[in-house]
C-alpha cells in the first residue's frame, strides 16, 4: 500500500516544492552517509561525516565482504557483525509545520536506533519487520538543516544463515495532515466472494492528531483489473482529539473477477478522507476476490482443491546480498514458475513488501513465516534475546502490514522451534502466539513447521495452530493423518537434498561429503534427514488428504553450507570447518538464478507442458568405455536414448523406475525405485548423446548434448533488452564459456573480465560456486561448470548500457540494454 503522491523524484527539495494539500510518502533512499565502525557522538548535529562514504540505500554492507576464515561460514563467510552509521542530512519546508511528519524504515539489520536532530528517537531490533517514528517534534522547518542518524549493531552468532546488515530495504518520509490514515491503517477482507457477487469489507483506521475532535468523510472507491470503478461507498464519523477511530464499510461488486493461482486480476480501493470539504488524505490498496478453505481433505481455493508446488526462500538475492532489488525478486519468483512453483514459504522471517506485491501480481500464494527461534535459543544472540519484549509487536506488526495481500493464505509462527520439546511450557507460547495472530487478522489459518516428531502432537503444541507443517516426514504422513484425522496437514519443508550446477560424481554412491567440497547433481546426496524428491512425490501421492509441499529450497542462499561446515539448529558456534564452503547447496537454482538438473525434476512432476532434460554433460575423457549413469526427467510419456546416434533404448514413464539410493530419518529402506525418472547406464564414448520424447506415440520433444571441444569464445545473453532508468532496475546476463561450435564447455573455469559503458553500472557478479571466495563487487569473474553471471543496473538517464566480457585465449562477446 501507498499513497496515492509521487513516491520518487530526482531531487528531494522538487518533492516538497510539488507536495498536495494532502499527505505524502516521500521516498528516503538517496545521500546517505555510511560508516562500518563505531563512532563515538555520530548521532550528535554538529558530528563531521564528511569522510564518510556517500551512497543510496537499499545498502547492505556485508555482502561487499571480503570472504574471510574469520566470518562464520554458517553466515556466509562474511562481516555482518559490528557497527555501521548512517547519516542523512536534510530540509524541511516551513509549509510541513503543525502536520505529522514520520519516518519509516522498511528494514534495518540490525537493533536499530535512530536519532534526529541529537534526539533518541526510538529502537527497533528486529531486523525483518518494518516500523515507523513520529518525529514531527523533534524537526527544524525552512532553511534549517536536520540531520537523522541510524546505528547498527548485528551481532556475531545471531543467525543460522546470512542475514544481511544494514538500511537493505527502502526509507520514507511520511507527511500528513493531523487527521490521516495510520500506519498499515486499511484491513480488507472478502466475507462473500462467488460468480456473481464479492463483498468487500473495509475496516480503515484514521487518526486524529489535533488537540480537538474532527468530523471527518471516508469514502471507498473500488475499481477492478480493466482499471472500471465498480464501487462506491462512504460515511461521516466523528473523532476524539488525540484518538484514533475505525471506518467500517462495505460495498458489493457484481461479477468478480477473481485472483487466482498464475491470474493476479487485482482490484484498486482508493481511500479518501475529507475534513470541510477539503481531502486531508489518500489512500491506494490492491486487493484481490478470493477464497480460501482447509479441511482435512486439503487447501481449497475459490472452492477448486490446490495442491502446494511450493519452495522454501530465504530473503537474499545472492550477489546482491539482502538489499531489495524488485527486479531481483521479480526473476527470482518467475524462475520458480518456470519449474511449477504456486507456492512460497518465506524462510524464516517476513519478506519485504516488493516481495508480496510480486507475488500478488503473479499470482503465487504464500505463506507468511514470522519467526525462527522463540524463547529458545538456536544461537546464542538470536531472536531469544528479543522474544519476552518484542514478539507480540514483531508479530502484530507483520500481519498488520501483510494482510490485505491475496497471495498470503497462512501466519506461520514459527520454524522447527525448540520448544517442541517443552512439554510444560511449549504449547502456552504457541497458543500465545495464535492468539496474537486471530486478534489481528482471524481470516487466515495459523501454521508452525514441526520437526521433532511426535513430540508437538504428543505434548499439545500443534493443536494450537490451524494447520500444522511437516518438516521431513513424509513416511509419517499416513501415521499422522490415522492419529489426527481432522487435522489439516502438509510438508512444510521437505527433500533437503544438495547439489552443485554441473558437478557429478563416479561411482554414484551415498557419501557424506566429497573430497571437491561440492555435491553431485544426480541428486541423491543430503544431511541426515533429506530425501531426494522422489520420496516426496510418493508418498504425497500415497497420502491425497496431504496438502501439498514446500521443498527446501528453490534457490540456493548465503551460509548455511550443508552438508559442510556443522550440525543444524544447533549452538556450536562457528562451521569453517569445511572452508572456503560458505554458501548452501540446497537450491534446485544456484545462486546466479542457473537451474541445477532438480530443477527440471520438479518440472517434470509439477508442470504440463512438454519438457525433457538429460543429464550428465558428455565431456568425460579419460572414461572411455566405463559406465556412465544417464538421466532423463520428463513429463512426457516415454523416451528414447541415443548416443552417437545408436539407440540405447525406449524407455516408458511409470513402468520404467530407476532405482536411487536413499537413507534417511525414519526410513528403513536404502534403495527406492522411482517412477519419476527414467534412466539408462552406458559405456562413454565422445561425440553425443541426445533423448527423444513421446507423448501418444508421437516425438515431441528432445534434447541433445555434445562433447565440448577446448574452450574457444564467450557467449552472453540478457534476460530483458528494455529496463527501466530508474537508477534501480536490473538486467541479468548469462556468460557461457563455449567451443567453437557453441556448445557449453561444462568444466572451463576462465576468468571472464567486465566493462560496462553508457547509462548504467556493474552491480555484482557471481558464478553459483559454494566455495569461491571472489569478491561480488569485482568486474571480473571466474567461470563454474562453464557459466557465470554478470548483473547490470540503470541509472536514471535514459539511453543505452554497453556490456564487454573479455577472457585470455577466447572471443570475447558484447551485449547492448536500453534503458527507458
Amino acid at each position: 500500500m501507498k499513497k496515492l503522491i509521487l513516491l520518487t523524484c530526482l531531487l528531494f527539495l522538487s518533492l516538497f516544492a510539488s507536495q498536495a494539500s494532502y499527505g505524502q510518502d516521500l521516498n528516503f533512499n538517496e545521500s546517505w552517509t555510511f560508516f562500518n565502525a563505531e563512532a563515538e557522538g555520530a548521532e550528535k548535529v554538529d558530528f563531521d561525516d564528511s569522510k564518510w562514504r556517500k551512497l543510496n540505500l537499499p545498502h547492505d554492507w556485508a555482502i561487499e565482504g571480503p570472504f574471510d576464515v574469520k566470518y562464520n561460514a554458517r553466515a556466509g563467510g562474511l562481516p555482518f557483525h559490528g557497527t555501521g552509521w548512517y547519516r542523512k542530512t536534510f530540509k524541511v519546508p516551513t509549509t510541513a509545520k503543525n502536520k505529522v511528519v514520520r519516518i519509516e524504515f522498511e528494514g534495518a539489520m540490525y537493533d536499530a536506533y535512530v536519532w534526529v536532530n541529537g534526539q533518541l528517537v526510538g529502537n527497533r531490533p528486529y531486523g525483518y519487520i518494518g516500523f515507523e517514528f513520529d518525529i514531527s517534534k523533534y524537526l527544524k522547518y525552512g532553511d534549517q538543516e536536520n540531520v537523522i542518524a541510524v546505528r547498527l549493531r548485528p551481532q556475531d552468532l545471531s543467525s543460522r544463515w546470512y542475514p544481511g546488515a544494514g538500511l537493505y530495504r527502502s526509507v520514507w518520509l511520511k507527511i500528513d495532515e493531523q487527521v490521516h490514515v495510520g500506519q498499515w491503517g486499511s484491513y480488507i477482507t472478502t466475507p462473500t466472494v462467488t460468480e456473481k457477487l464479492a463483498v468487500i469489507q473495509n475496516e480503515t483506521t484514521i487518526e486524529n492528531k489535533s488537540n480537538q475532535p474532527v468530523k471527518v468523510t471516508v469514502k471507498h472507491e473500488y475499481f477492478d483489473p480493466n482499471g472500471k470503478s465498480v464501487a462506491t461507498v462512504d460515511e461521516e464519523i466523528t473523532i476524539k482529539a488525540n484518538a484514533s477511530k475505525i471506518s467500517a464499510l462495505y460495498a458489493k461488486v457484481k461479477n468478480p473477477i477473481r485472483w487466482d493461482i498464475y491470474q493476479s486480476n487485482l482490484y484498486k480501493t482508493v481511500t479518501t478522507v475529507t475534513q470541510n470539504s477539503k481531502i486531508v488524505d489518500s489512500y491506494e490498496t490492491k486487493i484481490g476476490l478470493r477464497t480460501i478453505a482447509y479441511t482435512k481433505d486439503g487447501f481449497f481455493l475459490n472452492g477448486k482443491k490446490v495442491r502446494f508446488n511450493g519452495v522454501c526462500l530465504h530473503h537474499d538475492n545472492g550477489s546482491l546480498g539482502s538489499a531489495v532489488y524488485r527486479r531481483a525478486d521479480e526473476r527470482k519468483l518467475q524462475i520458480m514458475i518456470d519449474m511449477g512453483v504456486n507456492a512460497i514459504r518465506t524462510s524464516h522471517n517476513p519478506p519485504s513488501r516488493e516481495f508480496l506485491e510480486l507475488c500478488d501480481e503473479l499470482g503465487l500464494v504464500v505463506l507468511d513465516e514470522a519467526f525462527d527461534v522463540w524463547k529458545m535459543e538456536k544461537v546464542p544472540n538470536g531472536y531469544n534475546v528479543f522474544f519476552d519484549e518484542w514478539a507480540e509487536r514483531d508479530l502484530k506488526d507483520m500481519i498488520r502490514r501483510d494482510r490485505n495481500h491475496p497471495s498470503i493464505i497462512m501466519w506461520s509462527i514459527g520454524n522447527e522451534i525448540i520448544e517442541q520439546k517443552d512439554r510444560k511450557n511449549g504449547w502456552k507460547v504457541a497458543k500465545m502466539l495464535n492468539d496474537y495472530c486471530k486478534e489481528i487478522d482471524p481470516t487466515r489459518p495459523t501454521s508452525a513447521g514441526f520437526n521433532n516428531y511426535p513430540g508437538p502432537y504428543d505434548n499439545n503444541m500443534a493443536q494450537q495452530v490451524d494447520i500444522a507443517g511437516v518438516n521431513y516426514k513424509p513416511a509419517n504422513y499416513a501415521e499422522l493423518h490415522a492419529k489426527y484425522p481432522d487435522m489439516p496437514l502438509y510438508g512444510s519443508e521437505t527433500s533437503s537434498i544438495t547439489s552443485s550446477r554441473g558437478v557429478y560424481h563416479f561411482p554414484v554412491e551415498k557419501y557424506k561429503t566429497h573430497k571437491s567440497i561440492h555435491v553431485t547433481s544426480y541428486d541423491i546426496i543430503g544431511p541426515p534427514w533429506a530425501y531426494p524428491p522422489d520420496i516426496e512425490f510418493h508418498f504425497q501421492e500415497l497420502n491425497p488428504n496431504i496438502m501439498g509441499e514446500f521443498m527446501w529450497t528453490g534457490f540456493d542462499y548465503l551460509g548455511e553450507p550443508t552438508p559442510y561446515g556443522g550440525k543444524d539448529n544447533s549452538t556450536n558456534g562457528y562451521w569453517n570447518g569445511d572452508w572456503p564452503s560458505h554458501s548452501s547447496y540446497f537450491g534446485a537454482v544456484d545462486l546466479c538464478g542457473f537451474p541445477k538438473d532438480r530443477f527440471y525434476l520438479y518440472q517434470s512432476h509439477w508442470t504440463e507442458k512438454p519438457m525433457i532434460h538429460l543429464l550428465p554433460h558428455w565431456n568425460w575423457k579419460g572414461m572411455e568405455g566405463k559406465e556412465i549413469p544417464v538421466y532423463c526427467y520428463t513429463n512426457l510419456d516415454a523416451a528414447e536414448l541415443f548416443v552417437n546416434g545408436k539407440s540405447m533404448g525406449k524407455k516408458v514413464k511409470g513402468e520404467d523406475l530407476s532405482e536411487i539410493l536413499v537413507g534417511f530419518l525414519r526410513y528403513e529402506p536404502k534403495t527406492f525405485k522411482s517412477k519419476y525418472r527414467l534412466s539408462w547406464n552406458v559405456p562413454y564414448e565422445a561425440g553425443n548423446i541426445k533423448v527423444v520424447g513421446y507423448k501418444d506415440g508421437k516425438i515431441v520433444k528432445e534434447e541433445q548434448i555434445f562433447t565440448a571441444g577446448k574452450p574457444a569464445k564467450i557467449s552472453l545473453s540478457v534476460d530483458r533488452k528494455e529496463i527501466a532508468a530508474d537508477g534501480s532496475d536490473l538486467a541479468y546476463v548469462t556468460v557461457r564459456i563455449e567451443d567453437k561450435n557453441g556448445n557449453l564447455c561444462p568444466n572451463a573455469d576462465n576468468l571472464v573480465d567486465f566493462s560496462v559503458r553508457g547509462v548504467g553500472e556493474l552491480l555484482a557478479v557471481d558464478n553459483g560456486n559454494q566455495i569461491s571466495l571472489e569478491s561480488f563487487q569485482a568486474n571480473h569473474r571466474k567461470a563454474f561448470s562453464g557459466m557465470c553471471l554478470a548483473i547490470i543496473k540503470s541509472s536514471k538517464k535514459a539511453g543505452t548500457i554497453k556490456l564487454t566480457a573479455k577472457s585470455k585465449s577466447l572471443r570475447s562477446a558484447k551485449i547492448e540494454v536500453k534503458t527507458k
